[in-house]
Parts: C-alpha cells; sequence; structure tokens
C-alpha cells in the first residue's frame, strides 16, 4: 500500500503552471506541503497558493519562492526556505523546463535576432534550465537529505524529474530540448544505487508525450504543429498522477507490456517495481517503462506532434540562407 504523504515536505520548480502545478496540487490533495519555486505564477497556481497559505485554511501549506533556476544561489536559498517554512524537506521534483525557446534555440544561434544567449556567455538557457538545474537541485536535495532521517523506517526520500518522450524520439526542430532530455535520463539512471538500505534516497522521472500545458497553448507557433483533432493531447493531471506513485512509496506500477498483445490487437500489462532509475513514459491512456537496453521506443497517441515537417522546411530554408549562424 503506499505510504501517506501526510506531513511531508516537497520542493516544486516550475510550479508556476503545467505539469509541475498539477504535481504540486496533487500533492497539497495529499496533505503535502509544497513550495512554488518559479519565477511566478500563473493565476490558477496564485489560487492555489492562496487556499493552502495557512494551517487554518489547509491541512497542507504552500509558500512561493519566487526562482531563477539557472541561478545557483537562487536554488540554494529553496532549500533554506522550506526548512524555515516547513522543517525540512522529502521530495524534490526539479521540474522546470522549457521547449527549445526562440530566446535560447539551437535554430536561432547566439547573436541572431531572436536569441537571448550571448556568444560572450558560454552557455545556452535552455541548458541551464533543462539539464544543469535538474543536476544542481538534486545535488542539493540529495545533500540535505543526507542531513536527515526519513520520517519511518519504510520510507524513502523521494527526487523525481521531468524528461521526455524526446529523449527516445528527436524531432529536428529542438536540438537542445532533446540533449538535454537524453541527458536528464541518463543521470536519472547513474543514481539509481542510492536507493540502498543507508542512504534510502529514489531517483526517478516521468517522460511524458505531447502534454496539454501553456508551454504549447501559449505559443502559436508550437500550436500549429499539433493537429487536435487527432487527439495527440496528454493532460498534466495524467503525469501528475504517475509522478505521484513515484513519491507516495507505491510497490509496484501498471505499466503496458512489450510483449503481452491481446485478441483485439491491444496490449497487456505487467506490473514493475518502483525503484531507483526508473524512468516512466507518459503518452494518451498509456504508461510505460522505458527500458535502457533494447527498448521498443514510444507508442500510441500523444508521443509527438504530428506536423513537424513544417518545421523542417522551416529549418531547411533558412539553412540556404547562407548567412545562418554568422
Amino acid at each position: 500500500m503506499p505510504a501517506s504523504l501526510s506531513g511531508k515536505t516537497a520542493i516544486v520548480t516550475g510550479a508556476g503552471s503545467g505539469i509541475n502545478l498539477a504535481f504540486a496540487r496533487l500533492l497539497l490533495s495529499k496533505q503535502c506541503n509544497v513550495l512554488f519555486a518559479d519565477l511566478a505564477l500563473r493565476p490558477e497556481a496564485k489560487e492555489v497558493v492562496v487556499a493552502h497559505s495557512s494551517a487554518s485554511r489547509s491541512p497542507a501549506r504552500a509558500v512561493f519562492q519566487e526562482t531563477d533556476v539557472r541561478e545557483w544561489p537562487q536554488l540554494e536559498r529553496m532549500f533554506r526556505t522550506a526548512i524555515e517554512e516547513f522543517g525540512g524537506v522529502d521530495i524534490v521534483c526539479p521540474g522546470a523546463g522549457v521547449y527549445e525557446p526562440p530566446f535560447s534555440s539551437f535554430w536561432h544561434p547566439p547573436s541572431s535576432p531572436l536569441s537571448r544567449d550571448l556568444p560572450t556567455s558560454s552557455r545556452y538557457a535552455s541548458i541551464d534550465i533543462n539539464l544543469l538545474h535538474p543536476i544542481r537541485t538534486t545535488q542539493l536535495a540529495i545533500a540535505h537529505f543526507l542531513s536527515r532521517q526519513p520520517s519511518s523506517p519504510s520510507s524513502t526520500f523521494s527526487i523525481v524529474h521531468i524528461s521526455s518522450i524526446a529523449a527516445q524520439v528527436s524531432p529536428l526542430l529542438a536540438p537542445l530540448y532533446n540533449a538535454s532530455k537524453h541527458g536528464l535520463s541518463g543521470f536519472v539512471r547513474t543514481l539509481a544505487p542510492l536507493e540502498d538500505a543507508e542512504r534510502r534516497i529514489r531517483v526517478t522521472a516521468v517522460a511524458p508525450g505531447v502534454i496539454d500545458t501553456p508551454i504549447w497553448r501559449d505559443d502559436p507557433e508550437k500550436l500549429r504543429l499539433v493537429d487536435e483533432a487527432q487527439g495527440e493531447w496528454v493532460s498534466a493531471e495524467e503525469v501528475a498522477e504517475v509522478m505521484g506513485s513515484l513519491v507516495d512509496g507505491t510497490e509496484e506500477v501498471e505499466v503496458v507490456s512489450s510483449t503481452a498483445v491481446r485478441g483485439d490487437g491491444t496490449r497487456g500489462t505487467r506490473k514493475v517495481k518502483v525503484e531507483g532509475g526508473l524512468i516512466l513514459e507518459v503518452s494518451k491512456s498509456r504508461v510505460r517503462k522505458v527500458e535502457q537496453f533494447n527498448d521498443e521506443g514510444p507508442g500510441d497517441a500523444g508521443k509527438m506532434v504530428s506536423n513537424l515537417g513544417i518545421v523542417n522546411e522551416e529549418i531547411f530554408g533558412m539553412l540556404k540562407s547562407g548567412k545562418w549562424g554568422m
């Protein structure tokens, strides 16, 4: 049976919207305190924080900490604030991310009109946000966990990352995003041994498909790539539920089977152990374990947008100009 999350505390970066907001809501509904770490809160996130602003209003509290995840001192401040407000941290989700925005995109190099990456900075903001911030936050979380004891002999500390189907299926549109998610999935697998009897730190990840969040809905350039008639969207709440099973002490989760096929052609299911290094793909109405070796690859609706050919042609057009990257 899942362990209770009541009385525990989580830090969730990017909780101002999208998957991370859905996960924060889920935790709060299970009486787990949450520190919302983001640049700002969307109106729906503000409502959640206000509704959980005091113990008298809700069994669990929410606190907002303005945070630029590219700045390591601000990541350190998240933990200090969580300790001051709640006494410690049990769950960490370094979920803030961006999907190849024009201000930091491989196809808009430093010095190009849309880029905010400076040639003199020797860095890409996308990589800082999508890969370096989860790595540094994980370091900080491990250091904090090592200074504490789990709340019960059977419980573990948890770090849950948000990778992506892009760690397997890599569209030309988003080279920096793809690279960061490949790196993040490898990083999660590397830390699997931390869930041992001495340390009891579980590091896992979800790998969502196309999620119905503001990162897509609020960007017309991205939204045009989605064929809504095909029902490609996966809800943020679907992903959050899977994330919840990775941090609440659930021993096994049900996933689609790569071998068991029913008579009607649909996949059967199987149980997999929830343990460090586990990566669960979340596509439309389906959860699948991403294997480290000989993986069959993503499947079903919601794994990828349909209209990527549009962007590929635009990219090829840019490259023909003779001035790209100069």
